[in-house]
């Protein structure tokens, strides 16, 4: 019999802020990721942005472990909000941006992006990404 150790049994809670416009793609994103997106990982607290000027206002407030971005959010998207974050935040967060569509990952690759996922979002590959952002 295997009796659970602290090293088995520790969490690591993280908090998620994401962004997007469409509060039915938040909605997407918060269930997708769950609150156990891998083994020992638990989302602690979800903060949602429907504007970039929301997304650096909390930036300079709160401490994130991971950014999600709609970089189909309009009138400024995910994808320029990566580049600038990454060049303008000291100690940025590791970033997932959320594309359009798979053929834009040269876009994901411009913006700086950690990580990317494309639209449809798979429930399965929001929570892989997140999982390996957290384990950076």
């Amino acid at each position: 019999m295997t009796v659970p150790t602290e090293a088995t049994t520790a969490v690591k809670g993280i908090s998620v802020l994401v962004f997007s416009d469409d509060r039915a793609t938040r909605d997407a994103v918060r269930l997708g990721v769950g609150r156990r997106p891998a083994e020992g990982v638990a989302v602690e607290s979800w903060h949602e942005c429907a504007t970039a000027d929301g997304v650096l206002l909390a930036l300079k407030e709160h401490t994130f472990d991971v950014l999600i971005l709609d970089g189909e959010a309009t009138p400024y998207g995910g994808l320029g909000l990566c580049r600038q974050i990454k060049n303008e935040v000291y100690d940025c967060p590791p970033i997932m941006v959320l594309l359009g569509r798979a053929l834009d990952g040269w876009l994901g690759a411009w913006s700086q992006a950690d990580a990317v996922v494309a639209h449809p979002l798979d429930p399965a590959a929001l929570a892989q990404g997140v999982a390996g952002l957290v384990g950076r």
